[in-house]
């Protein structure tokens, strides 16, 4: 290991270093712990009793070989302060963790597993120009094999289980909320305890590894949840490691979350080196395509809070290491779980930028939903809302996220979010999600929200997929694979997301009648999507389109088909003096494909 890097936070290979390493005979056991006063290993091949590790190199590195220590048995570190009181630890480099509530640390060989993926791996691209349509997932909750909460589907099982699902409904990339081990369920795995162990609750790490083999075998591309800002305070982890803050701040003011957690000390080399090397680790171990980074405002501002101003080293920390794994890994997917203001998130790290690919768009989202909660007499008033987020759409690379934070926590879920009584929902969630696949940036999805799900996500109980024996819903979920089918087929919706051709309003001045119109175009097709977000049918509407001789519906929420009350018996409108005139059902949308007079 180059310990000069290490120590100066430019190593991406620090587990290749430390943490459990074996080999035929035994393994060699390496963990960082400066103040440390002596450590032992403890373990199943020594009968938990303690063997010492000594120190090397510099005297801030503890290392000793345990003959006879094999992949898969359970192991300590038994780490002694300098007033002689003792801890035991898991390895912070651990490749493999116990379930809950036990935390022993388990030998890995993450050698003996060959990907067969080099096809996907070499085409693989971060879709600025494609078609990007996520689903994320919380692994333990899509579908469970009982109603207890604590019985999973295992990586492999979920291969035969999702996979198929995410064909059929057109989605090309899941997103997975944390894999890496930690204690509570009810963090949903962002209070972690073990940066380098998937979660022991799905299996081991080279069933992980199946799973994602077998997604890239079918063309889906996986995101994994990262969390670089804060871990568990757990006595048996990351805190206090060696009897000092080692890892976070020694300050209460700045070292604790708002979750309750310690904050990263992104100051420091060795921090530095510990997380981007995590980072990597996932990317070249696990070959995940992608890594959503949780919570970057936290990274920007001190404690999340613009009014405390720019953490100055944590921004100079996240630049550097997406500028590292960019270089490691140009074709990975990196992104923001950002809501904040602050310039350049996806702008290139050698341009002065932090070096995302994209940004969360929390903007779009919040005016969005709030919209929908609107009563319909009071969307004149808001109208501009949606029209707001195409006022600074192009500052960033923007993805639009409808994710689990948004139907946790009492906030109800997005079909539960539209305003008025149950059946007057759908026809609004339908018209709202063709919006949202006809705007600008790439998608994200959260499990249930394409079955019209009614009961707040609940990581202890899979999604309710008995509601599609309901004709409501099941014609929803028809409506859904509908709309993403014709989303990654249509390049006009995708190919010019970032680019000022790609999109132009045609009219966003309808604020009595709510009703919307824009273009999009991806140079050589043109569709146009039309919305009538009011509670009354829309007569005679004067739609103005230039170069076109004729309109052609490709798809309408309003069609019987998915629950609607309109035949489309004939499918194309004539443009006539660069008019056409639409009858839009009330809390409808519309794609039309444009015929040009050329």
């Amino acid at each position: 290991m180059d310990f000069y890097g290490f120590y100066t936070g430019k190593i991406f290979d620090a587990y290749e270093f430390l943490g459990a390493h074996p080999d035929k005979d035994g393994t060699t056991f390496r963990t960082f712990a400066p103040a440390a006063s002596r450590i032992t290993v403890i373990g199943e091949f020594n009968d938990w009793q303690e063997w010492e590790l000594n120190k090397t190199y510099d005297g801030n590195f503890w290392e000793c070989y345990a003959r006879g220590a094999k992949p898969g048995m359970m192991y300590k570190y038994r780490i002694y302060r300098q007033d002689g009181s003792c801890v035991e630890h898991c390895d912070p480099y651990g490749f493999g963790m116990e379930l809950r509530p036990a935390f022993a640390s388990i030998i890995r060989d993450l050698s003996h597993y060959k990907f067969k993926d080099s096809k996907w791996m070499q085409k693989r691209s971060v879709c600025k120009d494609k078609p990007l349509n996520i689903y994320e997932l919380h692994f333990g909750s899509f579908k469970k094999p009982s109603e207890k909460a604590d019985d999973w589907y295992t990586y492999v099982e979920m291969i035969d289980i999702l996979i198929p699902y995410l064909k059929e409904n057109d989605y090309n990339y899941i997103e997975i909320m944390p894999l890496s081990e930690h204690p509570c369920d009810e963090s949903w795995g962002y209070q972690n305890t073990g940066f380098f162990s998937p979660t022991a609750r799905y299996g081991t790490a080279e069933e992980l590894m199946k799973f994602i083999d077998a997604c890239h075998k079918n063309d889906i591309g996986v995101i994994m949840d990262f969390v670089p800002v804060h871990f568990a305070v757990d006595h048996y982890a990351l805190a206090d490691y060696d009897g000092t803050a080692l890892y976070e701040y020694p300050h209460q003011d700045v070292g604790v979350s708002e979750w309750g957690s310690c904050n990263f000390m992104h100051s420091r080399g060795e921090v530095r080196s510990f997380l981007q090397s995590a980072a990597n680790y996932w990317l070249s171990v696990y070959h995940v395509d992608g890594i959503r980074m949780d919570a970057i405002s936290r990274i920007i501002y001190w404690q999340g809070e613009p009014a405390r101003g720019v953490n100055n080293n944590a921004v100079d920390f996240i630049r550097e290491m997406n500028r590292g794994l960019k270089t490691l890994h140009p074709t990975v997917m990196l992104s923001a779980e950002d809501s904040t203001s602050f310039e350049g998130v996806t702008k290139p790290a050698d341009q002065g930028g932090l070096g995302f690919d994209y940004k969360w768009d929390m903007g779009w989202m919040n005016d969005t939903l709030d919209y929908f909660r609107t009563a319909p007499e009071y969307r004149s008033r808001d109208y501009h809302k949606l029209t707001f987020s195409m006022m600074y759409y192009y500052n960033d690379d923007f993805l639009l996220p409808l994710s689990h934070d948004e139907v946790v926590h009492g906030k109800a879920t997005i079909a539960q979010k539209m305003h008025g009584e149950y059946e007057e929902k759908f026809p609004q969630a339908r018209a709202f999600y063709m919006y949202m696949y006809a705007h600008p940036g790439k998608k994200l999805n959260f499990m249930g929200n394409e079955i019209g799900q009614l009961r707040e996500w609940d990581e202890k109980r899979e999604q309710d997929w008995d509601i599609l024996k309901y004709p409501i819903h099941d014609t929803f979920h028809h409506f859904m694979r509908e709309l993403n089918h014709l989303y990654m087929t249509t390049p006009a919706l995708s190919a010019k997301d970032y680019e000022n051709a790609g999109f132009q309003w045609l009219d966003c001045h309808q604020e009595e009648r709510c009703i919307y119109a824009f273009e999009r175009t991806d140079g050589k097709d043109r569709i146009v999507a039309v919305f009538n977000f009011s509670d009354e049918d829309q007569k005679g509407y004067e739609l103005p389109i230039k170069d076109a001789k004729e309109l052609e519906v490709i798809l309408a929420s309003d069609d019987v088909a998915f629950g609607g009350g309109k035949k489309y018996t004939k499918k194309k409108v004539k443009v006539t003096d660069g008019k056409a005139v639409l009858d839009l059902s009330a809390y409808s949308a519309v794609y039309f494909l444009i015929h040009d007079a050329f």
